[in-house]
Order: C-alpha cells, then structure tokens, then sequence
C-alpha cells in the first residue's frame, strides 16, 4: 500500500507524511508522523480547542529508541485539512478503522489522550486483531459543556451550529481562543503546574486555534458532539469486553468528574491502573513519569 511505504520510508529521518482518506466523498488529507525502529506504536493526541499530535511528541521521543512511534493529527486539527465537515463520532471511528487498516499489517499498541482514549477503545471492542495493547490517558468521553450542563442538551446542539456561521461563529470562536482565556483553561485542568505556561508554550497553543476553519472540529468537541460515549455504562462494557492488556493513567490532579469516570473504567478486573502527576494535560505536562509506567506494561 502507498500509505504504508510512506511510513516505512520515514523511519530515521522523521517528516511529516500525508494520509490521504475520504469522508462521504470528500477529501481530507490528515497529517502523520513516524520515526523509531521496531514494534509499532500509534500515539493519540486529546481532542481540544488547541488538539496537535505535537503534544504527545515528549511521549514520542521517550519511545523512539525502542519502538517505532507514529502520532498523527485527527481531522478538522492540527495540521490535517479542518474542512467543514459535521464532525462527530461516525467521522473519527472511521477515520481510525481504516487509519489502522490502512497503515499497518498487523495489531498495534495505541496510547490515547482524552477523548481520543474512547475512540482507540471503540476500536479495539469493535474490530478484532486491530490492537495488541491499549493505554488509555486521562481518558475522557463528556465533553466541556456538557460536563458543566451536567450531559448532553439540545441547545448544545444549537451552539454547536451557530460556532459555524460565518460572521457570529467565528466572533464566538475567537472569544474562547483569545490568550487570556486559553492560559486560564490551562491552568484550570490542563496543567498542574502553572510555571510550565511559559508565553512561548501559550503562543503555539494560540497558533493552532488560528488556522482556517479551525471552528468546527472545536465547536463539535466544546459542545460535546465528539464524545465517543454518551454514557459511563457503553464505555466500560467495551473495556470489559476486551482480551487484550489494558493500562489507564489517571492524572492525581483532574478535576473530580474526570476523576471519577477515570476511576470507574480503571475498576474494570482485567485493567491495570496508575495514579500519575498532572492533570487532562498529562500525557504532554508528565511524558518522562508516563513512560515509566508505559514501558514495563509494553513489554
């Protein structure tokens, strides 16, 4: 397959590749990178405003010595097309199914962030023999409002389709992408350590909000139109399903909903679970103490 040599053709000298998909007939090339040698590893950045395989890139140097590393941007984020598409559940567990089916030959460990913690495992239950090991960190499945709103609304619905207006929907987007409120919301449950929002860090957080059409894979994830679960229950009878190893890393520091869903899916018999430093931002806050614990469990 062309998208395989690609992969394989990046194996020393990391660049970044191109996988071309399609969602109901439209094009979307979504941005991937490789490098390491050995058992293939495809790390998942957490959905959000300012979502980037770039945050798991600590992660990735960590394993690269030892494995061969892959992070890759979702579509509608990072560097991947972010075309106005109706992003939603549907899209993303496609785009990884045939993401996987398409990139590699055989099961592969995934790490997930976040959100994108219920997707990898909406994989691994729905799809035999596509993953040999699952980490799943700080995983999520509710999203902003929707955890505030106390579960889904219909007028979340109604936000979500006002972000993508052309004149309000972006005013509206702009206003919760200013560096102000993003250094808040940092502070708030993504870092634990407020020293480390450093302006530079802050900065590249703000460029990536910036990129047309940025709003609508945002909008959809603050809205909760790309929670992968819509229920607490669906979440963990996939993960008791499993054969497979499951690891959780649970941030001792994320906020007390998170925490509890976190601690639900980790009370699963088969599931091995650590309670690490940091908070929904972990995985790029804390990659050295992950990679502690990451290690052991893959080999």
């Amino acid at each position: 397959m062309s998208n395989l040599t690609s992969i394989e053709s990046n194996v020393v000298n990391p660049s970044t590749s191109t996988y071309q998909w399609s969602w109901q007939g439209q094009p979307v090339s979504v941005a991937y990178e490789t490098e390491g040698v050995g058992k293939p590893i495809l790390l998942l950045p957490a959905f959000s405003t300012v979502s980037s395989r770039t945050e798991m890139s600590g992660l990735a140097q960590l394993l690269k010595s030892q494995y061969q590393v892959t992070t890759v941007d979702f579509p509608g984020f990072g560097d991947s097309d972010r075309s106005r598409l109706d992003y939603a559940p549907p899209l993303y567990r496609q785009f990884l199914a045939e993401f996987v089916r398409d990139i590699y030959r055989s099961p592969i460990a995934i790490i997930a962030a976040g959100h994108a913690a219920g997707y990898a495992l909406n994989l691994a239950a729905t799809v035999p023999n596509s993953v040999s090991e699952l980490i799943l960190v700080a995983p999520t499945w509710r999203g902003p409002l929707p955890t505030m709103a106390r579960g889904q609304k219909p007028w979340l619905k109604g936000i979500r389709e006002l972000i993508r207006t052309p004149v309000i929907g972006q005013l509206l987007y702009q206003l919760t992408t200013t560096p102000s409120f993003l250094a808040f919301m940092y502070r708030r449950h993504v870092y634990a350590d407020a020293h480390k929002l450093t302006p530079d860090l802050l900065t590249q957080k703000r460029q990536i909000t910036q990129q047309p059409g940025a709003r609508y894979g945002a909008g959809a994830f603050v809205t909760g139109g790309l929670d992968p679960y819509l229920d607490r229950a669906s979440a963990i009878a996939h993960l008791q399903s499993l054969s497979i190893p499951v690891l959780i890393a649970i941030g001792q520091s994320s906020p007390p909903k998170s925490t509890a869903e976190m601690l639900a899916l980790a009370e699963v018999p088969h599931v091995i679970s650590h309670t690490l430093p940091g908070t929904l931002g972990m995985h790029e806050e804390y990659p050295a103490e992950l990679y502690e614990v990451i290690l052991p469990f893959l080999r």
